[in-house]
C-alpha cells in the first residue's frame, strides 16, 4: 500500500494544532474546510476586484451588468428582478444602479405593462463592458484554478456543489 503525498502545511493547519493542543476534545474538521473555503473566497474576492477594475467597476456592479447579460437579449430586467438574483436590498440595488446609470452602461426607463415600475436595461455600451469584463474574470478565475489539473479541479466542482447543496438554508 503506498503512502499518501506529504501535503503542504498552510495557515488552516496551523489554527487547527493551535486548537488540538489547548482543546483536543473538538473535531475541527469542519474549521478545516470552511477556514480554507472563507480564506479562498476572499483571496478570489480581491483578485476579481483587480480584475473587474480597469472597466471602471466593483464586483457588485460586475454582478448587476452579467445577471442583465445573461438575462439575454433586450438584457432588461425589473430592479425587484435584479434584487431577487442578486439578493440585495432596494436600497443597496438603487446605488448601483444610480451609478451604473451614470457611467451610461444601464438605463432605466418605465415599464410600459406595469405604470408604477420599472425597466433596468443595459445600454450598448454596458453590454460591451460586461463581454470584456467578463472574459477578464473568467481569466483570473481559470489562473487560479491552473494550481489543479482539469479531473481535480472537476472532482472539486462537485464536491462543492454536493457540500452546497447539503447545507441547510442554501440559496442556490
Amino acid at each position: 500500500m503506498s503512502a499518501r503525498p506529504q501535503r503542504r502545511r498552510d495557515a488552516v493547519d496551523a489554527i487547527t494544532d493551535q486548537w488540538a493542543a489547548v482543546r483536543p476534545d473538538l473535531d475541527t474538521a469542519g474549521m478545516e474546510v470552511f477556514g480554507r473555503i472563507f480564506r479562498l473566497s476572499r483571496a478570489m474576492g480581491e483578485r476579481m476586484e483587480k480584475a473587474y477594475a480597469p472597466y471602471g467597476i466593483s464586483r457588485g456592479e460586475f454582478d448587476v451588468l452579467a445577471t442583465l447579460r445573461r438575462s439575454g437579449a433586450p438584457y432588461t430586467l425589473s430592479p425587484r428582478q435584479l434584487s431577487a438574483t442578486l439578493m440585495l436590498t432596494t436600497g443597496g440595488m438603487t446605488g448601483r444602479l444610480d451609478k451604473l446609470e451614470a457611467a451610461g452602461l444601464l438605463r432605466r426607463s418605465p415599464d410600459p405593462h406595469d405604470r408604477r415600475g420599472l425597466q433596468v436595461t443595459l445600454t450598448d455600451k454596458g453590454l460591451r463592458l460586461i463581454d470584456e469584463a467578463v472574459g477578464a474574470g473568467l481569466a483570473a478565475q481559470t489562473e487560479a484554478l491552473s494550481a489543479l489539473d482539469a479531473e481535480r479541479a472537476g472532482q472539486l466542482a462537485d464536491l462543492l456543489r454536493e457540500l452546497l447543496a447539503g447545507t441547510a438554508g442554501t440559496q442556490a
